[in-house]
């Protein structure tokens, strides 16, 4: 099976996975699951680890995050990729997909008495009805724009070095930024699946844009 239609298919699991949960959440099946785990995290808090967890979150910021995709489309734009530097339409299609979630599905996040303050973002200025959670902004951030800074870097880096440390630095970054979202407290788990999932969807139609089919040149 051609790796396009794997990857296509694999876009359909995901997107129904995620509608699933979304299912899941809104009859309110992962609710005690979601606030047993916000519990342990709360538990096992140390106040000293706050300032690292707020640079942390700062990877998955849309601010940060935006920059690198502004950096990768101007990379493959001057780089003669014109076409493939569409590719962070992914981002921008995610990231609108997450923000009408929030508008949409009524899902508060952690009350305050369990939460921690998140790191600064221009997200704190944006109205209250996004203050919905579900899903995880950082997490669909996160696994699309280092998923595919990954990618471009297998694919284009000179660097043997860069190829070969790509794809673990971004699973060490999405890890870490999943750890960063439950340890504060300031997602619940099912939020943090949620971002995940629709991470991978924008990621995996993200390689596929990449590698399309190319017409023979002449």
């Amino acid at each position: 099976m051609p790796a396009i239609t794997q990857r296509l298919i694999a876009i359909v699991v995901l997107s129904v996975a995620y509608v699933g949960l979304t299912i899941t959440i809104t009859a309110g099946w992962f609710t005690t699951l979601d606030l047993q785990v916000a519990r342990a995290m709360h538990g096992i808090w140390q106040e000293s680890l706050h300032p690292l967890f707020q640079v942390i979150a700062e990877l998955g910021g849309l601010e940060l995050t935006t920059v690198l995709m502004a950096a990768l489309f101007f990379y493959l734009w001057s780089g003669g990729f014109g076409a493939d530097a569409l590719v962070v339409g992914a981002f921008v299609g995610a990231v609108a997909l997450e923000v009408l979630y929030k508008e949409l599905l009524y899902h508060p996040g952690p009350p305050r008495s369990l939460s921690h303050r998140d790191g600064p973002s221009l997200t704190d200025s944006l109205p209250r009805a996004l203050g919905n959670s579900f899903p995880s902004g950082h997490m669909v951030r996160t696994v699309v724009v280092y998923g595919l800074l990954a990618f471009v870097v297998r694919r284009l880096a000179r660097s043997r070095a860069a190829r070969v440390l790509a794809i673990p630095v971004a699973i060490a970054v999405i890890v870490l930024m999943v750890f960063d979202r439950l340890y504060p407290d300031v997602h619940w788990e099912s939020d943090v699946i949620g971002g995940l999932l629709l991470g991978a969807i924008g990621l995996v139609a993200a390689t596929v844009w990449l590698d399309r089919p190319r017409k023979a040149e002449n």
